[in-house]
């Protein structure tokens, strides 16, 4: 199920052009592929980005050019790091029942055996789907994994028509034992060792402690009234 999008043509290109057309809550876009040339585009700010929220990392947007009906799939999104408004959108203009190469988030859900670290290696698997079917994202469910479990990528679920191109061996996720403090202490200190820090462990006797005031303060030579 695809989002339908109305889009507008656009023949004014730039900077200048494009904070005019964000002024208007609307986002710059463009569409290549198939050989075509590319086309520069409008689309409604708000609209666009529920559809892209919507759709995920691979979101496939139907889009309305001038009465003409155009499929597109998200390639590149551009986010304002500030107020978190679209940028720019580029778009890749497939048709229904193309095959796409796309890169497919993995989630890690559930929770791994006591006293374990579960540390995501590849956060994405590189596949081959339809562009009407493109996966939005692949589980890996780690519960009550012991350290020492691995998650390869041919283990994980792929729908009927999904085809893994990433190396079947390739670690996805790996559980681990949890470092304890002193592991954590001794790699600490192997790392000051390394490189040249000295710790000065003497601990000052009761008499150095009376020696310098006794109170925290350093004792002065000569009289005092």
């Amino acid at each position: 199920m695809t989002d339908k999008i109305k889009a507008e043509t656009r023949t004014e290109f730039g900077k200048g052009a494009a904070r005019r057309i964000r002024r208007e809550d609307k986002v710059p876009a463009v569409v290549y592929g198939h050989g075509n040339d590319t086309i520069h585009l409008t689309l409604p700010g708000h609209d666009t980005m529920m559809a892209i929220k919507h759709g995920g990392a691979n979101a496939l947007l139907e889009l309305d050019i001038e009465g003409k009906s155009q499929l597109a799939l998200t390639k590149q999104v551009q986010v304002d790091p500030v107020r978190r408004t679209l940028e720019h959108v580029d778009f890749v203009a497939v048709r229904r029942g193309e095959k796409v190469t796309v890169d497919v988030p993995v989630h890690v859900v559930g929770d791994a055996a006591s006293e374990t670290l579960v540390v995501t290696e590849n956060s994405t698997v590189q596949v081959e789907a339809e562009a009407t079917h493109i996966p939005e994202f692949f589980e890996v469910d780690v519960t009550g994994a012991e350290a020492g479990t691995q998650f390869h990528a041919d283990s994980l679920d792929l729908p009927s028509g999904t085809t893994l191109l990433t190396e079947g061996e390739t670690l996805i996720v790996n559980v681990t034992a949890a470092q304890t403090a002193e592991a954590l202490e001794a790699e600490l200190e192997e790392a000051e060792a390394e490189a040249g820090i000295e710790k000065d462990e003497h601990t000052p006797t009761d008499d150095e402690v009376a020696a310098d005031g006794g109170d925290g303060e350093a004792a002065e030579g000569g009289d005092s009234e």
